[in-house]
């Protein structure tokens, strides 16, 4: 019979396995050194933002008026104008590094003992960051040299050099710390460093791959700082799950009593079928990502299309070739009492799932109403969440240098260091209804040559101020003028990108939701899945998303994990977590589902079905979820904000998925449904099942002939 694709992919990976490896590696150096010499390319202001923000930023650069990198030296006295000499000195040390212009005179504040000294970093403020270190030593010298006084400094290359910094040490820690977990965890699963070895390695390998890949792309569609961080916990967690799937089925099949050639067959025709249409479901749902309007997300899709769509090739090619290449050496160094095919049998039963099953079975409506309760129970926060872009002050903890100095300076001197920026584009800019217009602000600088005028407005009311500068203040000046008035800056920017995010939603959740509705509905003919699907989801992100809001926006429970609550979560997150849970749940749950169908069509009732098909999968299920939890919660200990806001909230919802609600929730409702959920919908006929779980009870024969077709 004919054989699926991903089964001729297996078999002649499996018979040519030193073209597959050799053509693997030289992909994998490949791809690394051109994207390495061609280096990343990172959006511009103008590009991450959107609305009004947007506008301003592309007339600034369309008028080559960059601007500067700015920077802010606070220095605070006991006694009133007891600042003036290191004012002095701090001046003169910033002139000497030869990298500043604009030094101001100090401002003093309102009681006399603070003085606020602003300057500007020569050169282009995207390189600033690279440059400023003596910047930063030079005031820190003049710290030194005055221990009774408080000195501090913030600004845009100052916080950008330390964001650098900060994301290399973290990405580093997160490789550190993810690599030995997953390890561990396929150690305890596998009982052999080899073939715990194997996922771990292709896995990093792929990352590798896309990494290089993504700084091509990067020269046509520009980047944002984190996509590397995004890229690496995507591609990792999903590396790993993919290999370990085909792997387990593989070793499965030898302790079945299989020969190697014919579990591999089986592995390749069974697992890896799922991991292609887990793969291309994934990728999928992260192509959702375009519609939401915003340059940041469709990097975020780009490149987790890239890794996942790489670990998915990885693993039906490479793979096969090197269990075949390996044999039953893929279970060397062996660890006793760990994993093993010896314990194939608590696998196939069930274990711990057998026990959860017969209660939640034998009354479903209970164990339904209770996990639902549950789930809305963690969910309720949810309802009062506030997203914005978190400046850096926020994205560093309350602690840092930075965030201190943020906000001692914004205490005595208000909306210093987040000031509006309008930006004002006229035919002619110096026409006398115009100047008339700045007359009314104080700090204007008129770029008379473009046709382009800036005015910096200090925001102490935060959003509150920034609505009136906007509704009232600039329309009261500007109206009639004939010219365009945008406003930019850090407050402008958030809100101007919170609103593209409640308008990009909607097409978004659109999208995923009918990828999710057309797959199931596909697979299992019975619209009842299709929904059914769709609900779990959804109460699995709703859930996550109100651990995220109780612990990173109202701070309950955030010192556990060395984190703090900042009042909001970070604008990019809830969007992000809802679009790859989305993706990543349909694995698991085509996974069970089609066990279960496959139980019910060889002539079981819808309960008995349901036990044997969540038995048989509880194993694969548990191990796949454990190690995706493990590496999002790594990202749960790192030290920018968002990154523990996105590995907590991916966390959280892969471990209320696979357990309560594959484990609880989903068994219930199907029980209750009973044969309704099979109703047919009249569509296409359905796919074959994606199954990469344990053997059933066919005969080894079947089973070696049914590893060969579809």
């Amino acid at each position: 019979m004919r054989s699926n694709l991903a089964a001729r992919i297996g078999g002649w990976s499996a018979h040519h396995r030193k073209t597959a490896i050799l053509g693997w590696l030289l992909f994998v150096v490949l791809a690394t050194a051109i994207g390495g010499a061609s280096g990343l390319v990172e959006m511009s202001d103008a590009e991450n933002a959107a609305g009004d923000s947007a506008r301003a930023e592309r007339i600034l650069d369309d008028a080559g008026l960059g601007q500067p990198a700015g920077e802010l030296v606070m220095v605070s006295t006991a006694k009133a104008d007891d600042w003036r000499g290191a004012a002095r000195e701090v001046a003169a040390a910033l002139e000497r590094t030869g990298e500043v212009t604009n030094v101001a005179a100090p401002i003093p504040s309102k009681d006399g003992k603070d003085a606020l000294i602003t300057f500007d970093m020569k050169g282009d403020a995207a390189t600033a960051p690279d440059r400023v270190q003596p910047v930063l030593d030079a005031v820190s010298g003049v710290r030194a040299d005055h221990p009774g006084l408080t000195i501090h400094q913030f600004g845009e290359a100052s916080a950008g050099k330390w964001l650098g910094d900060l994301l290399s040490e973290d990405f580093r820690k997160a490789e550190f710390i993810a690599v030995p977990l997953a390890l561990g965890i396929l150690l305890v699963a596998f009982g052999a460093v080899v073939a715990a070895l194997l996922p771990v390695g292709l896995a990093l390998t792929a990352c590798m791959a896309a990494f290089g890949l993504l700084s091509l792309a990067s020269h046509q569609l520009h980047l944002f700082q984190t996509t590397y961080s995004v890229m690496f916990l995507m591609g990792f967690a999903v590396g790993v799950d993919y290999c370990l799937f085909y792997l387990r089925r593989e070793r499965d099949e030898r302790a079945a009593g299989r020969d190697a050639e014919t579990a591999l067959r089986i592995a390749a025709a069974t697992s890896g079928r799922a991991v292609l249409v887990s793969g291309l479901t994934v990728m999928v749902a992260m192509a959702g990502m375009f519609l939401s309007g915003l340059m940041l997300f469709k990097g975020f899709a780009l490149a987790t299309i890239i890794v996942v769509f790489i670990a998915m090739l990885g693993s039906v090619t490479v793979l096969p070739a090197l269990l075949s290449w390996l044999g039953d050496r893929t279970d060397a160094g062996r660890v006793p009492f760990l994993g093993g095919r010896g314990n194939r049998r608590a696998r196939t039963s069930g274990g711990f799932a057998g026990t959860v099953l017969k209660p939640v079975l034998s009354r479903p409506k209970t164990f339904a109403a209770a996990s639902v309760v549950v789930l809305l129970a963690l969910a309720a926060p949810a309802l009062g969440m506030k997203t914005e872009q978190l400046g850096l002050e926020k994205q560093f903890g309350s602690d840092s240098q930075l965030s201190v100095a943020y906000r001692q300076i914004d205490e005595n001197f208000p909306g210093g260091p987040a000031p509006a920026r309008v930006v004002v584009k006229a035919d002619h800019i110096g026409t006398p209804a115009l100047r008339k217009a700045f007359g009314g602000f104080d700090k204007v600088t008129v770029h008379t040559a473009q046709n382009v005028a800036e005015i910096e407005v200090p925001l102490p009311g935060g959003e509150a101020d920034l609505s009136e500068l906007r509704e009232k203040r600039l329309p009261a000046a500007f109206d009639g003028t004939g010219a365009q008035v945008y406003v930019t800056g850090e407050t402008a920017g958030s809100v101007d990108f919170n609103d593209q995010l409640k308008r990009g939603i909607v097409p978004v959740f659109a999208f995923i939701t009918a990828v999710t509705f057309l797959l199931m509905l596909f697979c299992f003919r019975s619209y009842v899945i299709a929904v059914t699907s769709i609900v779990l989801n959804l109460l699995s992100v709703a859930a996550a998303y109100g651990v995220m809001v109780a612990v990173f926006q109202h701070g309950w429970g955030a010192s556990l994990i060395g984190s703090e609550g900042v009042g909001a979560v970070e604008a990019w997150i809830p969007l992000f977590v809802l679009v790859v849970l989305f993706g990543l749940s349909m694995d698991y749950h085509v996974f069970v589902v089609s066990r279960i169908r496959e139980a019910r069509d060889r002539g079981l009732c819808t309960r008995a079905a349901i036990d044997e098909g969540i038995r048989r999968t509880a194993g694969a299920v548990t191990g796949a979820a454990m190690i995706m939890v493990a590496v999002f919660a790594v990202f749960g200990t790192l030290s920018m904000q968002d990154m523990q806001q996105m590995g907590v909230g991916l966390a959280v919802a892969v471990l209320l998925d696979a357990t309560i609600v594959r484990m609880v929730l989903l068994p219930s409702v199907m029980a209750l449904l009973g044969e309704r959920n099979w109703r047919n919908s009249g569509g296409p006929a359905r796919l074959p099942d994606p199954e990469h779980g344990e053997p059933g009870t066919d005969t080894p024969e079947a089973l070696a002939t049914s590893g060969t077709h579809g």
